[in-house]
């Protein structure tokens, strides 16, 4: 199987090539894509040596599968013309996310909606995907009425810029800056651009994609998205207002059974999910569970993912791995 990799040199598509060889994926060619100024240079994987080629070459090479991680842009004109050419297109970017005709896909919860006819589809974002994955076994027993969220968000969601001013504070030097101000010792309240009602594009996706991917509109959704000072993986407080009453044990036993869950949660040994250990992991950490008393039918809930793998690079390549085990690549 031909696979063509589209941001192969970035933070995301180094990932992906990892995640790729880890999982063993079926490829028997690799096809690494990137801008311009990447052209010619070579990527090592799985012991052979590929030459990074630029779009247009990489549409011609007709890959049955190409994995997007090159922002919106390069997406909104790119992904048709490899569909075009019969190759299927999973997007890690949000320009497909929204689009109707376009699949919103985690594969734990929605795959089944995913059919043959479907040239692009749509990887959602990196926080959505970590929160659904813990809330969609509650969603399917219980019901969600409402969802409060604080997002906890590493610099890698920004990128190699903001990784970079980061390592720039740490050593007082003087650089670039991803962010209006300095993220050493800092939290900013400000992921993504700012939209007319007052909200980050972050904190409406949260919004948007959770109606889209559990295809219920009336869940309230409210979400303040936060950016810090860490490498390791996204952090979010949810508090979930349910339908029907849950226990504590009742919501730790069913996440515990969940696909892509690993319950972390025992207050007495001080057990509970951090980016520090959930990073370079697959998994969704879910603890902290406990019951909101000021509202009936509500908890409270931790949960922590390494955004660049479940939240990016782990949910494409399950993606395609679904496409394979259908037999429609």
């Amino acid at each position: 199987m031909k696979v063509a990799l589209v941001g192969a040199t970035g933070m995301v598509g180094q990932v992906m090539l990892k995640v790729l060889a880890e999982r063993n994926f079926p490829l028997t060619e690799l096809i690494p894509v990137a801008s311009e100024r990447s052209v010619g240079k070579k990527i090592t994987f799985q012991e052979k040596s590929y030459t990074v080629v630029g779009l247009s070459t990489a549409v011609e090479m007709k890959a049955d599968v190409a994995l997007f991680s090159a922002g919106g842009e390069t997406s909104l004109e790119w992904a048709p013309k490899f569909a075009a050419a019969g190759t299927k297109v999973i997007d890690n970017s949000s320009a497909w996310r929204m689009d109707s005709t376009k699949k919103l896909i985690i594969p734990e919860i929605n795959a089944n909606q995913l059919t043959p006819e479907d040239k692009i589809i749509a990887n959602p974002n990196c926080s959505t995907i970590q929160m659904l994955v813990a809330l969609a076994p509650l969603q399917d027993k219980y019901g969600i009425k409402r969802l409060v969220i604080s997002t906890y968000q590493s610099i890698t969601g920004t990128g190699v810029k903001a990784v970079q001013q980061l390592e720039n504070e740490y050593q007082d030097k003087q650089g670039e800056m991803a962010y209006p101000y300095p993220i050493h010792r800092n939290a900013i309240p400000h992921c993504d651009n700012f939209q007319d009602n007052g909200y980050t594009k972050e904190e409406m996706k949260l919004v948007k994609e959770t109606h889209k991917i559990l295809s219920d509109e009336n869940i309230g959704v409210t979400a303040t998205a936060i950016r810090i000072p860490v490498v390791g993986g996204h952090s979010e407080s949810v508090n979930v207002q349910l339908n029907k009453e849950a226990s504590v044990e009742e919501i730790q036993t069913l996440l515990s059974q969940s696909p892509g869950v690993i319950v972390q949660d025992n207050p007495d040994t001080n057990t509970y999910p951090m980016p520090i250990y959930a990073e370079g992991k697959n998994d969704v950490f879910v603890g902290r569970i406990r019951k909101d008393f000021s509202q009936e039918n509500t908890i409270n809930m931790w949960i922590v993912s390494d955004n660049l793998r479940k939240g990016a690079a782990t949910n494409t390549i399950q993606i395609a791995e679904y496409l394979v085990a259908q037999g429609w690549v």
